[in-house]
């Protein structure tokens, strides 16, 4: 791919001018509710399988934020597969809350369901977060200059790639080291399948599964709008009329026939766990340490083969925000919060590595190893703010932190970095396409339908939903931003 190489100059000069219209917001405490000692609870919907021990830790939790900014949280963990659904339901409520993982960051800071993030609010109750992360997360968080939520301080790059079972390859005589595309994975799944005929997913896939597809999607998984990374970049297009994107489904339809994608998976929201050992490989997103951790969490080796190079585009940036609702009624105290969990390592490690002597117990070398205990509470790290300051495992690599420096440094940039779509003028249009991509997404992406119907069906729909429009929409947009950056 030939992109820029990241930088903070690049970032600043693309970002800065990004034209989405955000939403204005005051930094005042809307009037927090205290209990009788004079503690404001804050609600914080996260993304991710609730847990055995969240009630455990969450005790521990709330005893040291009450001593720390005079706070408890009322942690509600959402399932993956429900919780896009569920944050959208409480955001046209209007239901209040005060904290949430960000889904579709860019798309509900449009909508105002985010409070927008000051200098004055950083520098009331975040100095030291601002010094903490990363100042490219930052930026890349910003739209048209404004922020509306706090990104994880991690991989600054997006990685897709293969993780799978080492032993189960071994014994299968397969080799992992080449395979890249889904056509290069079907030999592979024949000699697995092969080998192990009760084996459920040869290759995981569930109704939230979409293949690695070397395109920028502009609003997200569930909208078709599109721009091709290895062919023009200058142009929109609808993902679902591409011919290469074709080409993976009916390579997804041949898998799902064979065998190798279970019979359920386009209704199955199951993540299913690595400590689950009933599927050979599965797409993942790299990190840094990331092989070791699903290695420790699976209670076996998983190998992993990248796809592509490390690729900076603005879901990589923006994937892992936690936002500040516009409903809340203190902002500041959620503020406060978000400061302590991306720069108290105690507080960081507890949310997420559980307690300690508990859920792992702490070795000479400061590394961690976790208990059995631990099978009560596992947590998406990657989702919880500042990766950078989390505990090692003794299973991760000795050098974690410089590799992450490594890996951003090595990261490029896509062409559309910056870019964030207006839609102001297509909401509805946008709201219609949305829900019909979503009827259609799942039944394609696990090869449970037959390829050209279902795609004639649902290109039909889009067209009548005016999906044209939209697409003369964006692209104004996006030549008009391109004229701009010149």
């Amino acid at each position: 791919m030939k992109f820029k190489k990241v930088s903070s100059l690049f970032l600043a000069a693309t970002l800065g001018a990004t034209i989405l219209t955000g939403c204005s917001s005051s930094n005042d405490d809307k009037g927090a509710a205290k209990d009788s000692n004079g503690n404001t609870e804050l609600v914080w919907y996260m993304i991710g399988t609730p847990q055995p021990d969240q009630a455990k830790v969450m005790e521990e939790v709330n005893k040291y934020t009450k001593e720390k900014i005079g706070v408890t949280i009322d942690l509600r963990m959402v399932d993956w597969g429900d919780y896009g659904q569920k944050m959208q339901v409480i955001t046209s409520s209007g239901e209040p809350y005060d904290l949430a993982f960000a889904s579709d960051y860019s798309i509900n800071a449009q909508k105002g369901a985010y409070l927008e993030i000051t200098d004055e609010m950083l520098d009331k109750n975040a100095k030291e977060l601002k010094e903490a992360i990363n100042p490219l997360f930052l930026e890349g968080a910003s739209i048209n200059g404004k922020l509306y939520g706090i990104p994880a301080n991690k991989e600054v790059g997006q990685q897709m790639g293969w993780a799978y079972n080492v032993e189960m390859a071994k014994k299968a005589g397969v080799d992992m080291s080449n395979v890249k595309t889904l056509e290069d994975l079907g030999p592979v799944l024949e000699k697995v399948k092969a080998k192990n005929p009760d084996l459920k997913m040869p290759m995981a896939a569930g109704a939230n599964f979409m293949p690695y597809m070397p395109y920028d999607l502009l609003l997200g998984d569930n909208l078709p709008f599109a721009i091709s990374l290895e062919g023009d970049t200058s142009k929109i297009v609808n993902l679902y009329e591409q011919e290469d994107v074709k080409k993976t489904l009916n390579t997804l339809r041949d898998f799902y026939k064979k065998g190798y994608i279970h019979s359920q998976a386009a209704t199955d929201t199951d993540p299913h766990e690595m400590s689950v050992q009933n599927w050979f490989v599965r797409k993942e997103q790299y990190a840094p340490g990331a092989k070791e951790m699903w290695s420790s969490n699976a209670g076996y080796e998983i190998g992993y083969t990248p796809m592509h190079d490390p690729l900076t585009i603005n879901n990589s940036v923006t994937g892992s925000v936690m936002s500040i609702s516009a409903t809340s009624q203190h902002p500041d105290e959620a503020l406060k919060f978000l400061n302590l969990l991306n720069t108290d390592e105690y507080l960081r490690n507890l949310i997420d590595r559980g307690i300690e002597g508990v859920h792992y117990k702490t070795n000479e070398d400061k590394t961690i190893t976790k208990t059995e205990e631990a099978k009560g509470y596992n947590m998406p790290s990657w989702a919880l703010g500042n990766v950078l300051i989390t505990k090692s495992y003794d299973t991760d690599p000795k050098d974690r932190i410089e590799q992450y420096e490594e890996f951003n440094k090595s990261a490029v940039a896509s062409p559309t970095l910056g870019f964030y779509v207006d839609t102001t003028e297509i909401s509805n249009e946008v709201a219609n396409i949305s829900n019909i991509v979503q009827e259609f997404k799942s039944p394609l992406f696990t090869g449970s339908v037959d390829t050209d119907k279902y795609l004639n069906e649902l290109n039909k729909k889009l067209d009548a939903a005016g999906i044209d429009k939209v697409m003369e929409n964006i692209q104004a947009q996006y030549d008009k931003w391109m004229a701009d950056k010149k």
